[in-house]
């Protein structure tokens, strides 16, 4: 009977041990799908879209970045330094360098940190390398969205995406957006559902 009683509490502590490891468990995966979720974020709101400049701003820095290397190597080439060629190159080879960052690494942090961001209740849009600006447009307040795309932005799948809301918010004009058309259509279909959302509390109260 002793035995049989021991190994009925030794079954229970064992029972009792496995519930304590999984509410530990659940609490770890709470825990960190808190911390990966965005804190900017209001509750019951989702990140939907993010997305930055289309890859053609990156076009024209890269182009004189070449351009750049480019006039350097025909300089110490063509040009006749004579004994000061070693000097004359490094000299050369340093302002390459700078003109490469200056031209490239600046644009390309500038498109890094740029980022137009479609939530279920906002548009959000935040710019600036080391000083940040951010500006959000509530989906309620919206009440016109078009796009505008030339020639080149037809083939390459960018535009420029208009946004209209009354009020502070006024006009909003955002460039180099990449796949305008589909952004302009997943806004609109937002748009419809954050004003539902408004409207379905009324419609509870009315009933």
């Amino acid at each position: 009977m002793r035995a049989v009683r021991g190994g009925r509490e030794e079954s229970h502590a064992t029972v009792r041990l496995g519930k304590a490891r999984r509410s530990a468990l659940g609490l770890l995966c709470e825990s960190m799908s808190a911390m990966s979720k965005d804190q900017t974020l209001v509750p019951g709101e989702e990140a939907v879209s993010i997305v930055h400049p289309h890859w053609k701003v990156m076009i024209r820095p890269v182009a004189v970045a070449v351009l750049i290397v480019a006039v350097v190597l025909v300089a110490v080439t063509v040009i006749p330094f004579g004994k000061a060629t070693p000097l004359a190159g490094l000299v050369l080879g340093a302002i390459a360098v700078v003109g490469v960052m200056w031209s490239l690494m600046i644009p390309l942090l500038r498109w890094w940190t740029t980022t137009y961001e479609l939530t279920t209740r906002r548009l959000r849009v935040r710019t600036g390398i080391l000083a940040r600006r951010g500006k959000d447009i509530p989906l309620s307040r919206v009440s016109d969205v078009t796009y505008q795309a030339g020639i080149l932005d037809r083939l390459l799948g960018s535009g420029t995406l208009v946004v209209e809301a009354p009020g502070e918010h006024g006009e909003e004009r955002l460039t180099e957006i990449p796949r305008v058309v589909y952004l302009q259509s997943m806004l609109f279909q937002l748009i419809e559902e954050e004003r539902q959302r408004i409207a379905r509390p009324d419609r509870e109260e009315e009933d």
